[in-house]
């Protein structure tokens, strides 16, 4: 079992099929799915799933803290289950893939008071940009 599901399944989630199928697409390290991706990974398992159920389990799974979305300047949200250890993202600006990277130290730290402004500061985000392997080697500053 996944991950996603035994998280779910403790928090008691009612595990309908076309949940269970979306959470099994979303299973895995690295994972940063559209919408549209996982509705047709889920439909692969599931035909008869619809857009808007995998739509609204996205909606839900984000809601409830077990799913975080992934937004990307501009281009389609994606969605990650990697929502219980604090990471942050590669992300290459020509293909949009997305990684996770895990930090050494807690970003907060490198927040000085003084640039805080007075807020109290609970959470980072990071968002490394960049190319990744395939695109650096195929485009014009790779080749």
């Amino acid at each position: 079992m996944s991950d996603l599901l035994e998280r779910l399944r403790g928090r008691g989630w009612r595990m309908t099929s076309q949940r269970r199928v979306v959470a099994q697409v979303l299973d895995g390290d690295h994972v940063h799915l559209t919408a549209d991706e996982v509705h047709a990974r889920a439909a692969l398992l599931l035909p008869e799933i619809s857009r808007a159920t995998v739509y609204n389990t996205l909606g839900e799974l984000v809601s409830l803290g077990e799913v975080i979305e992934v937004a990307t300047d501009g281009r389609a949200r994606r969605y990650d289950p990697n929502a219980h250890r604090p990471h942050h993202h590669l992300v290459c600006s020509t293909c949009g893939t997305v990684r996770d990277v895990h930090p050494a130290r807690d970003p907060l730290a490198d927040l000085p008071a003084q640039e805080r402004f007075g807020f109290t500061v609970a959470a980072a985000e990071i968002t490394y940009r960049g190319l990744c392997p395939s695109c650096a080697h195929d485009g014009p500053a790779g080749g």
